[in-house]
């Protein structure tokens, strides 16, 4: 399996927000913010919604957003009006309006695209991609595997929208077969549809996830700037096997390795094997040692090196940029990375979003940016 895209070879689309207006999310009654389709900077002390105006933009793509938080918990008040967030946008397909909320009568995601439902959230994928780093992911390479496979699941995103889908086909298919088990359901027949599911979709998701990886580790081989050479190795199973097998003959032992973890999947749940177990090691090249052994400073810098990466790769093979949204991204870094982050981040033409408490952190973005200032939910222009 091929990583594709369907935009025009001729040229590379910077994804852009231009418009993004909140209902009665997080500390917001309401709230709008017009960009023109420029990157941003929004200031404000700690505490006064710098960051869930970030991450109401993280949820116009699949997925809970920067915080994976519960639907209701993005409500301004429990049991009050339901939240929502709508955004004028340049898609993949040209000028869109995205609308989405909390359905008013549960844990229900509503989308619209256009003025039109869409089937579900993984339709989000088509239109835009979003990237970001938060504080909370300066440790990354020491928490857990889920949050390393989010991280280069929403590179591949960005280049294959399909991989949104293929996720919440292969989870689905995972979640039924884990229930049958669970209540001792004896459908074969069954079983081996949905096990037939997870093989296909599973080794797709980790073909994808690896040669995103060889990708990145093609553009960060050599330091670029003050930011470090780094080695992304996708560690699991499946990918082992696709790097010294035939596709065909990885499947064929994935789906007997779930046939013959049934009983143990039965007391455990969920599945023993799969490219949900898997997860990948990062590597300092400079200094030849492993991320989770460097400084936080030096994490922070190979987190953005890998983030670089992945964008140079986007833009280098015409896919379209995505929106990148940085909290707080001056916190571990000098001036020196901080300049060539901006300068790097202007020359590929990406929309980013930056926060932050102080404006000398952003000085050198004057004239480059639209400012905003945030205090107490109130949105104004410095």
């Amino acid at each position: 399996m091929k990583l594709t895209h369907s935009l025009d070879p001729d040229h590379t689309v910077a994804l852009k927000v231009n418009r993004i207006t909140l209902r009665a999310f997080r500390n917001y009654q309401s709230a709008r913010l017009e960009t023109h389709g420029q990157p941003v900077v929004i200031t404000g002390p700690n505490g006064a919604g710098k960051t869930n105006l970030l991450e109401a933009i993280s949820l116009l793509v699949p997925g809970r957003g920067m915080r994976g938080a519960k639907l209701s918990d993005l409500d301004r008040k429990p049991g009050d009006e339901a939240w929502a967030v709508a955004a004028d946008i340049e898609a993949r397909l040209g000028p869109q309006h995205i609308g989405t909320g909390r359905d008013p009568l549960g844990e229900k995601r509503l989308i619209q695209i256009d003025g039109t439902p869409a089937k579900s959230q993984t339709d989000l994928a088509d239109h835009l991609s979003v990237v970001w780093l938060t504080p909370q992911m300066d440790r990354l390479f020491q928490g857990n595997a889920a949050e390393r496979r989010r991280f280069l699941d929403r590179l591949v995103f960005g280049y294959d929208p399909a991989h949104a889908g293929r996720l919440s086909s292969y989870d689905k298919a995972m979640r039924q077969r884990a229930r049958l088990l669970k209540d001792r359901i004896d459908d074969a027949r069954w079983l081996r549809s949905l096990e037939a599911q997870m093989v296909e979709r599973g080794s797709a998701i980790a073909a994808a996830r690896q040669q995103m990886a060889e990708r990145v580790n093609a553009m960060c081989e050599q330091p670029v700037g003050p930011f470090p050479g780094a080695r992304l190795v996708l560690t699991g199973a499946i990918e082992m096997g696709l790097s010294q097998q035939p596709a065909l003959e990885v499947e064929m032992r994935f789906s007997q390795e779930l046939e013959k973890a049934r009983a143990r999947d039965a007391l455990i749940g969920g599945a023993s094997v799969g490219p949900h177990r898997s997860d990948l090691d990062v590597f300092h090249l400079v200094k030849q040692r492993e991320a989770r052994s460097c400084s936080t400073g030096e994490q922070k810098a190979l987190l953005i090196a890998l983030l670089l990466g992945g964008l140079r790769v986007q833009a280098a093979e015409k896919a379209g940029l995505p929106l990148l949204l940085l909290d707080e991204v001056g916190a571990h870094l000098d001036e020196e990375k901080k300049q060539a982050l901006f300068a790097t981040l202007d020359a590929l033409g990406v929309q980013y979003w930056l926060t932050g408490t102080e404006k000398a952190v952003f000085t050198g973005l004057l004239g480059q940016a639209s400012w905003f200032h945030v205090e107490n939910a109130h949105i104004t222009m410095p």
